[in-house]
Formats: C-alpha cells, sequence, structure tokens
C-alpha cells in the first residue's frame, strides 16, 4: 500500500494503523501529488491511499496519472466533507474508494479491504453532498482563469498568461462570480475551490 499525505504525522499514523492490519503492508509513503507516481512505479503498491489536498499536484489529478501508469492499483481518495463536488471529478477518474477523512480507523480499513477485492466504496455522506451540489456552472476557461487567480495572479498577469487582453480577463472575472454567486474573486475562488470545481 502506499500512502500520500502533505502532513507527516497524518502520514505516518495512517501507515502505522493500515500496516497493523493483518494482511495490509505499506510500502511507500509520500507528502506530494507529483511523488506518487515515481514511488509507485518502484514500489507497486496494490492500493494506493491519496489525501485529495496533496501539494505539487492534487490528489485527483495524482490518481488520474497513477491509473494510467499503474492501473493494477488500485486507489481511494481521502477527502474533507467541503470537497465533496470533487467526488464527480474522482469518479471520472476510476477511482474505487472515495472517503471523508472524518471516517473511523475501522470504517477506514475496512474500506481498504474491500478496495483491496475489487469493489467500490463511497462514504454515503459524500455521496449525498454531491448529489445535492449544484452542477460546474464554470467553463474551461473560466477555470483556467480562476486557476490562476488562485495562485495570486493579477488580471494582467492573467491576461499576459493566457494572452488575452486584460479587459478581457476582467470581464471574464465579472462572469464567474455571476456564474457562482460570488461578490467577487476571492469568495469565487472559495466557492469554486469548495465545490470541487477548481
Amino acid at each position: 500500500m502506499l500512502i500520500a499525505d502533505s502532513l507527516r504525522l497524518t502520514r505516518e499514523a495512517l501507515s502505522v494503523v493500515l500496516a497493523s492490519e493483518p494482511g495490509m503492508h505499506v510500502v511507500a509513503q509520500v507528502p506530494r501529488g507529483d511523488e506518487i507516481v515515481p514511488n509507485a512505479l518502484r514500489a507497486r503498491p496494490t492500493v494506493a491511499v491519496l489525501d485529495a489536498e496533496l501539494p505539487g499536484l492534487d490528489g485527483t489529478t495524482a490518481a488520474a496519472r497513477l491509473r494510467a501508469a499503474l492501473p493494477s492499483c488500485r486507489i481511494v481518495i481521502l477527502t474533507t466533507s467541503e470537497r465533496a463536488g470533487a467526488l464527480r471529478t474522482a469518479l471520472e477518474v476510476g477511482v474505487e474508494g472515495f472517503m471523508s477523512k472524518g471516517v473511523s480507523v475501522k470504517e477506514l480499513t475496512d474500506s481498504v479491504r474491500k478496495v483491496a477485492r475489487g469493489e467500490r466504496v463511497l462514504d454515503p455522506r459524500l455521496v449525498a453532498d454531491a448529489l445535492h451540489a449544484p452542477e460546474n456552472p464554470l467553463s474551461e476557461r473560466d477555470t483556467e482563469i480562476l486557476h490562476l487567480a488562485a495562485r495570486g495572479h493579477t488580471p494582467p498577469e492573467i491576461a499576459g498568461i493566457l494572452h488575452l487582453s486584460p479587459g478581457t480577463v476582467r470581464n471574464n472575472l465579472a462572469a464567474i462570480n455571476r456564474k457562482v454567486g460570488a461578490r467577487n474573486r476571492i469568495e469565487a475562488i472559495r466557492t469554486a475551490s469548495a465545490r470541487g470545481w477548481i
């Protein structure tokens, strides 16, 4: 099993708990999303437990790359309830497990065992949240612009990066605010991020 979590304490605690279960072995621990595939190709885990929020590469994107590089590895993503909107994206990637970080140790170990056996395990609370979450109203261009804004780029910088006029970027940002029901760019980033749209 491979475990990916940016927090060392969480990563090591998960490793101790899961490795203490009969038949479970932790073969790799990584703190960053961009370290998952290289470590998985070396260690060849049968299951990977990934935090949804990883530096370098988020858990869902890392899961997609892991799926392409090592199709035999089954994937469980752990997320916070605010990121429930990411369930749709995770399912599109083909993850076998999608669990809240609020689950008990027993729920997690049971879920990992089920995933290892070939079953799919979805946290019912996250499924309910996802079913009630609004559809993503953002276009691909909106998402690009909002990603750059979330990284701290100003509208003129975004215009330069995307080869657009500053006026076009300002208009797009205003349209994004309307689409997500936000009053400003910061609120739009927070809302889109919480719903798993960026």
